[in-house]
C-alpha cells in the first residue's frame, strides 16, 4: 500500500491592467496580497484562478501564462503562479476581501507583507524565470 498525503492545489495570479497596475485584494488575515485560492474538486487550476479573481475582486480576467510553482512543504500546498490581464469588471470588495485597487508595483511591494508573496509576484514578473518550481518551508520566529 503507498502512502497518502493530502495536497491542496492553489491559484494565484499577478493581474495587470492597461496602465500595467497590479490587483491586491486586502484580505482580513494576510493584509494585502494578489488574488487567488484554492481550486476546488473537478476544476482546473486556471478555472480556478479565474474564478477566485472574480470572487476576491469583481474583477474579469484574461490568462496570459503560466508562470511556475510555488511549493510549500510544511502545509502540503503546491500554488500555482499566473500571468494574467484585467479584462472586465470593477474592483469590488467580497467576503474575503476589505479593499481592493490596481497600484503600480513600488507600491506593491511596499503593501504586501505576508510570507515570500512579495518574491512570488517578482518571480511572475520576470518572464526569465519561466517555469519556476520553488520548494520551502516557511521561515519560523523563535
Amino acid at each position: 500500500m503507498l502512502p497518502t498525503s493530502i495536497y491542496s492545489l492553489s491559484a494565484g495570479a499577478v493581474v495587470l491592467n492597461d496602465q500595467n497596475e497590479i490587483l491586491l485584494i486586502q484580505g482580513p488575515d494576510r493584509g494585502w496580497e494578489f488574488p487567488g485560492g484554492i481550486v476546488e474538486p473537478g476544476e482546473s487550476a486556471a478555472d480556478g484562478i479565474i474564478r477566485e479573481v472574480k470572487e476576491e475582486s469583481g474583477m474579469e480576467i484574461e490568462i496570459v501564462k503560466f508562470c511556475g510553482i510555488y511549493q510549500n512543504l510544511e502545509a502540503n500546498v503546491c500554488a500555482t503562479c499566473w500571468l494574467a490581464k484585467a479584462i472586465g469588471g470593477q474592483p469590488q470588495t467580497s467576503s474575503e476581501s476589505l479593499a481592493v485597487g490596481f497600484f503600480p508595483l513600488e507600491e506593491v511591494l511596499r503593501r504586501v507583507t505576508w510570507s515570500n508573496f512579495s518574491e512570488r509576484i517578482l518571480h511572475i514578473l520576470d518572464e526569465q524565470s519561466h517555469p519556476f518550481f520553488v520548494a520551502f518551508t516557511p521561515y519560523k520566529e523563535e
